[in-house]
């Protein structure tokens, strides 16, 4: 047990009784690539360096959040690696009481060089953005993007322990979905959970014809070996299925066909230190430079608005007022 563990609180609940035991904290609204379904091909307007949390912000929001009862800390972005000396976060927030488990989500193409020295400052495990196994493909869609730059993260990755190891999929009609058997086929041969994420209506998204929409289940039809994971099937938000001699498996998240917000237990920090009870609800409560009761008090605030559910489907959008890069996901 960490110094100050017996301080800590159970974990607080929401309106609907649900355990807040998850942070999502953007480190940057920046990004390298500029994903078709995130950004614009322009590019978005980026915040000033002032507006930016500083790492020890960071770490007093996490800490505050600790006490109330989170025990995962995800660092997200924008792409968090375009952030100077994130190893240097990771040090600081493993040293936060109550941290069990410290992760990140990435575009991987700037992972290579630091996925050794993340893994030595404490970063349990990686979740890597792939949306095609496609060259030209895959910088069409990222405007900008080198597929091999990923791949040689994913391996980095691997290398330094940074597991187990999970890859994104969104999945995107007339886009990417006949991709769907060689995205998954990854799984079949290496240790890791490759995991489709069906498309939101949030940011550019948003904007895009229903057909782009693909349903899960889609995967399920392109891969008719899958079977359900024994046990629970689920990892957090993803159902789990694998087949006989899989060395992985292969996970559907549906926020749109099977709404999951009954379990969610995240909240969301951006990186100008807004929290988000809900990444589609337009409400929002400022933790900046507030310390002690009264940032406890606010993170308390901002977990009372959390919804039942999101308002998405067929004929309505994300509520959200910020861009995916502006949230992280």
């Amino acid at each position: 047990m960490k110094k100050g563990q017996s301080l800590l609180h159970d974990r607080t609940r929401d309106a609907q009784g649900r355990p807040i035991a998850y942070l999502r904290l953007s480190v940057t609204d920046r990004c390298n690539c500029r994903c078709a379904y995130c950004m614009p091909a322009a590019g978005v307007p980026m915040l000033a360096h002032d507006d930016i949390c500083s790492f020890e912000e960071l770490a007093r929001i996490t800490a505050a959040c600790c006490e109330l009862g989170v025990r995962k800390v995800r660092l997200t972005g924008g792409e968090p690696l375009v952030r100077r000396g994130l190893p240097d976060l990771v040090r600081m927030l493993r040293e936060v009481p109550g941290v069990e488990e410290l992760a990140l989500t990435t575009n991987a193409t700037l992972l290579a060089p630091v996925a050794a020295e993340l893994a030595a400052a404490g970063l349990d495990r990686v979740n890597v953005s792939l949306d095609s196994l496609r060259p030209e493909r895959y910088a069409r869609l990222t405007r900008g993007g080198r597929l091999p730059d990923a791949l040689a993260g994913i391996e980095a990755a691997l290398a330094a322990g940074l597991g187990p190891l999970k890859l994104n999929c969104v999945l995107m009609g007339g886009v990417n979905d006949d991709e769907v058997a060689d995205v998954a086929g990854i799984a079949r041969e290496r240790p890791v959970d490759v995991r489709f994420i069906e498309l939101m209506p949030i940011g550019e998204a948003a904007r895009w014809s229903r057909s782009r929409f693909v349903p899960a289940e889609a995967v399920l039809a392109a891969l008719p070996e899958l079977e359900p994971v024994a046990g629970s099937g689920r990892d957090g938000v993803a159902e789990l299925f694998s087949a006989p001699g899989w060395a992985g498996r292969v996970g559907l998240i549906r926020p749109m066909s099977h709404r999951f917000c009954a379990g969610c237990t995240r909240i969301r920090v951006t990186a100008d230190g807004r929290l988000k009870p809900c990444l589609h609800s337009a409400d929002e409560v400022s933790l900046r430079g507030l310390e002690g009761g009264a940032l406890r008090e606010a993170i308390l605030a901002a977990i009372a608005l959390k919804p039942a559910h999101h308002g998405m489907d067929g004929a309505h959008a994300s509520e959200s007022a910020r861009a995916m890069n502006e949230i992280g996901g």
